[in-house]
């Protein structure tokens, strides 16, 4: 079983898995995906998720209309760049509990944005209540309405902390 903490020396086991799974760029097959179409997530309240989203955070809300999975469902889409859409649902009546960790589920959500628009981001949760943890000059990290974990970054697409990650 592996732990973590300080103590911790995990540097042998990612060698070895690099060795095992990660072939260099110019060997990699080309992946199978177009890219993500939309990532969602729950909301308790649709109006105070579109505020937050749309108002605060500046991700334009693209669309609305009933969830074809559950009657009287809304699910509502913003445009968080590149093609790629942040998806929402209500699920009125199922008494869902609120967000948590879990194996498989959202650890959190990071969102590329352009250096300008991270600084102006920045102001805007500092004139705000919404706590927030700043993470190696490039990373923000907050929750959204329902405690969605959200991570504003500066670096590029498929860049990350000054490395490139694709």
């Amino acid at each position: 079983m592996t732990t973590h903490g300080l103590d911790v020396d995990r540097a042998e086991e990612w060698e070895e898995l690099r060795r095992l799974h990660l072939r260099p760029r110019e060997d990699r097959p080309s992946s199978s995906a177009r890219g993500v179409h939309h990532v969602a997530l729950i909301s308790s309240d649709v109006e105070r998720t579109i505020r937050f989203y749309q108002e605060f955070l500046e991700f334009p809300l693209t669309e609305l209309f009933e969830n074809r999975d559950y009657r009287g469902s809304t699910h509502f889409f913003f445009d968080i760049g590149n093609g790629n859409t942040l998806a929402f649902f209500d699920l009125p009546g199922l008494d869902l509990g609120k967000y948590q960790e879990v194996l498989g589920g959202l650890h959190h959500l990071a969102i590329s944005v352009e250096p300008d628009r991270w600084h102006h981001l920045k102001a805007k949760l500092d004139e705000t209540d919404v706590p927030y943890a700043h993470i190696d000059g490039s990373s923000l990290y907050f929750s959204g309405p329902d405690g969605e974990r959200i991570e504003v970054i500066s670096d590029p697409l498929g860049e990350m902390y000054g490395s490139p990650v694709m």
